[in-house]
């Protein structure tokens, strides 16, 4: 049935929705201010014959170190690399700022931090031409607003995780409203995301600057490829526990698919526990 298959898989969040960081189903009654999410994609080198999974490794911890971490106008970071998608040269850069401004007083501030982490401006070029060689000349950016409703990992893992990440297609139905997406939203997340023990971390966000206008993305943090699968079955079971009379449950799903294309895509990836802030 198609509106259990598309709830199944996590809620999804209309446009309206969008206000003014995350926040999570502990924080429901905190003002909740959107933050902007920077996602770069970069690619591999093909090319490149001399490294090492160490060096990179190296490389990028101690720019991680240097620059990221002291960097107080990113809030949130993460390396997430290729597990199931299209494309196997692919890496995501995720940053999080308060607002555009403060992403573009960033680039200031890392720019500052670059000449303060190698102050000698030979060593600085090395480094960054060992760094550089790493990847590809293409990258891509796309900038996208949080959204309420997230619930945040208290600590950064020690080990990698899967972070599942699902796009969707906003429709907002000429005679739908803001308060009835925000009652059925509100109603799953309560009666199913939240209780989803295998869903470990959600992180919600919606299009703001990039090619698609309609996207709605989420993702999902689990431990494991075979919890993507068991959180779908404890998201069954939880629908039907929730809503036991099947009339009741297809009519909640009828008015939730209406604001939505019905179309939606799935990428899987794995994020690098020491590139986290």
């Amino acid at each position: 049935m198609k509106n259990l298959v598309k709830i199944t898989a996590g809620v999804l969040f209309c446009t309206l929705l969008l206000s003014t960081g995350l926040f999570s189903q502990d924080e429901e009654k905190e003002e909740f201010k959107s933050s902007v999410l920077s996602v770069t994609t970069v690619h591999w080198n093909s090319d490149k014959t001399n490294g090492s999974q160490e060096e990179w490794d190296a490389i990028e911890k101690e720019y991680h170190e240097k620059v990221t971490m002291k960097n107080e106008l990113i809030l949130h970071a993460n390396f997430l690399t290729h597990y199931f998608t299209a494309d196997n040269s692919e890496a995501k850069v995720i940053t999080l700022y308060a607002s555009l401004v403060d992403m573009d007083k960033a680039r200031d501030r890392t720019s500052e931090l670059i000449k303060e982490g190698w102050p000698d401006e030979d060593a600085r070029d090395a480094f960054f031409k060992k760094r550089n060689s790493y990847y590809s000349s293409m990258h891509s950016d796309e900038l996208y607003n949080t959204l309420p409703g997230g619930v945040f990992m208290e600590e950064q893992p020690e080990d990698p995780m899967i972070y599942y990440v699902r796009v969707s297609h906003i429709d907002f139905p000429d005679d739908g409203s803001n308060d009835e997406i925000k009652a059925l939203n509100k109603e799953f997340l309560e009666n199913v995301t939240y209780k989803n023990d295998y869903i470990k971390g959600y992180y919600p966000s919606r299009h703001y600057y990039g090619s698609d206008s309609r996207q709605m993305v989420e993702v999902f943090v689990v431990n494991s490829l075979s919890d993507i699968e068991a959180s779908f079955d404890k998201n069954t079971e939880l629908i039907n526990a929730h809503w036991p009379d099947e009339d009741a449950r297809k009519e909640f799903f009828e008015k939730y698919d209406r604001y939505w294309t019905g179309w939606h895509g799935d990428y899987v990836y794995q994020n690098v526990p020491g590139l986290a802030k």
